[in-house]
């Protein structure tokens, strides 16, 4: 049996509905890969889903947690492969994702994770768009987060020099491990290729906290930058109260 090349951590909470795909699209990919599944406690279907699977999984367990960033740093403490990532029960990879990521840090060496491309597909009728993705930049990444988390791998060793995920952020975790990466490290390496889908749907964090996840957003920001750009004072508020205002909207429709 091949060693695990990936460390995969897959946090759900009640997504028993989106688990399937996600652990269809790891399993598919074509690189040794060990998964564990962090339930939160779910009272949806998630444990069937999770028996269906149990026998190719690391590990998993079904109970209440201290959130999604501390269910990941569990996973990925249990797992040995040098390389990891996380992977939202809502979200899936493309095929060949793992592959091309993990062929992207073993040519540039010296980064300590690579990300590439992914597209947003609204669950209510599957469109789908671009994330907003750019090469990497420290001036960038202080205007808007441009890394797509689940087109991400990044260096077991990396991972465990700055210490994982934060357990305190409940929102933007992951935007404050890329700049506690970039100050450790240098520079994450953009692939300009197409590896991950993230699924957007009304019970995403995202979609139902955007007033805690602009004020976590800020205070990241503010943390690794010292400044905090104009554009977070002046444009993204009015943007997080009209994003909220269309979710009410969307919402109401559907009712």
């Amino acid at each position: 049996m091949e060693s695990p090349l990936v460390t995969v951590a897959i946090p759900s909470l009640n997504q028993g509905r989106f688990l399937d795909d996600a652990l269809q699209s790891v399993f598919s990919q074509r690189v040794p890969v060990e998964v564990f599944v962090m339930d939160g406690g779910s009272r949806d279907k998630t444990l069937d889903v999770i028996h269906r699977w149990q026998s190719q999984l690391a590990g998993w367990r079904s109970e209440p947690d201290n959130g999604q960033a501390e269910a990941i740093n569990e996973a990925i403490s249990q797992g040995v492969a040098p390389y990891v990532c996380w992977l939202n029960s809502d979200d899936w990879f493309l095929a060949g994702a793992l592959e091309k990521l993990v062929k992207a840090l073993s040519v540039h060496p010296k980064t300590p994770a690579v990300y590439g491309r992914a597209w947003n597909v609204r669950q209510l009728n599957g469109k789908r768009k671009p994330v907003w993705v750019e090469p990497f930049s420290s001036r960038r990444l202080a205007v808007r987060c441009i890394i797509c988390q689940p087109a991400t791998l990044i260096r077991r060793n990396a991972w465990e020099a700055v210490g994982g995920l934060d357990p305190a952020l409940k929102m933007v975790m992951d935007y404050d491990l890329w700049w506690r990466l970039f100050k450790t490290y240098g520079p994450l390496h953009f692939l300009d290729e197409y590896v991950a889908v993230n699924r957007e749907h009304s019970e995403t964090k995202t979609s139902q906290f955007r007033r805690l996840h602009y004020k976590e957003a800020v205070t990241v920001v503010r943390k690794y930058n010292r400044s905090v750009p104009l554009k977070w004072t002046l444009a993204h508020p009015y943007a997080v109260w009209y994003r909220s205002l269309a979710q009410k909207l969307r919402l109401k429709l559907q009712t």
